[in-house]
């Protein structure tokens, strides 16, 4: 669902962008607002959670692939406002050190992960929870919520792709960008996310919330401050488990490279010829390009990106959390 470097026209770019930055001014002053103190270190957990299950791939109909997000999980943890300045921060380090999801089309990545399916999805599990005053109302909720979300997202995405060869074509009609129609871009990725990926993103959001319901019950939205060794021991087990995302082969639909989209077959036929737009377009190397790390072999390079991209996450938000808390003393 990441949307790489040059899949989308410069000027959709710089309209996601511009819409993604007001998302997350208000999410900044809501959660500034809202958010005790003390559970600002959460969002940094909440954003190692989505870091870690988006590098889980798995196979998907097609001979693609795709992963969970977390972001309806988040919100169902800490509000939706929060889930969007965690997943945000994900992503950030995602384009800037690993290279998923590109630098220019991070406004667009934002706003439909970050935004869209933490926001959709946190509106139908508060629906269901509000209706179902139970512990079932709660987890048919996450459940169906987070399905929800992610697929909101997926559609957004595939809408995003689909109008390129629309807005953006040479002379002779041939795309410059993602050269996929609607007709195209919108059945490939939400049948493969509304029959596994979706399904996946629930079973992933019960089992971790109903973990944390259990063992850290105190890091429940709204709920009290005091944060147990339970959330650090999951994501140690996620991170030493992250291996199993390379077992998935293929890529996920609209993520090739610029060197491999012309063989890519759709509707029976492959593309034929590479976009000029991405041929020619932004590049930027990052130092850990798609979770590998030089002289490494690819399994323990992989988790070593995970531990990584974890440890930025938490670090970020406990010195967000030591500078607001040395200002309020001031």
């Amino acid at each position: 669902m990441h949307i790489p470097e040059n899949f989308l026209s410069p000027a959709t770019c710089a309209v996601m962008a511009v819409a993604a930055v007001p998302v997350l001014a208000v999410a900044v002053k809501k959660v500034k607002d809202e958010l005790p103190r003390e559970k600002l270190p959460m969002l940094g957990i909440g954003a190692a959670f989505s870091f870690l299950m988006m590098m889980f791939n798995l196979p998907l109909p097609g001979g693609t692939t795709g992963h969970a997000v977390g972001g309806v999980l988040i919100a169902v943890l800490l509000g939706p406002y929060s889930a969007c300045l965690s997943v945000s921060t994900a992503l950030i380090i995602q384009a800037l050190l690993f290279g998923d999801g590109g630098i220019l089309s991070l406004g667009a990545n934002i706003f439909n992960i970050a935004f869209v399916m933490p926001f959709a999805g946190y509106a139908v599990y508060k629906l269901i929870r509000d209706r179902v005053k139970s512990d079932k109302g709660e987890f048919v909720g996450a459940a169906i919520g987070s399905w929800f979300g992610l697929n909101a997202a997926a559609l957004v995405t595939a809408i995003e792709f689909g109008i390129q060869p629309a807005i953006a074509h040479d002379a002779a009609g041939l795309a410059l960008y993602c050269p996929y129609p609607l007709s195209a871009s919108i059945p490939a990725m939400m049948l493969p996310h509304m029959l596994v990926a979706g399904v996946v993103e629930a079973l992933f959001t019960v089992f971790i919330f109903a973990y944390i319901r259990k063992a850290s019950p105190g890091d429940i939205y709204a709920g009290a401050t005091k944060r147990t060794p339970a959330l650090y021991i999951l994501l140690a087990v996620l991170i030493l488990a992250v291996p199993l995302g390379l077992l998935a082969a293929g890529t996920a639909w609209g993520e090739w490279g610029a060197e491999e989209i012309a063989g890519v077959v759709s509707n029976g036929s492959a593309l034929g010829y590479v976009p000029a737009g991405m041929e020619s377009g932004f590049s930027f190397e990052t130092v850990m390009p798609d979770y590998t790390i030089a002289a490494l072999p690819e399994v323990p390079g992989y988790i070593l990106s995970a531990l990584f991209g974890v440890a930025i996450s938490v670090i970020v938000f406990r010195l967000i959390g030591g500078l607001a808390k040395n200002k309020q003393k001031a």
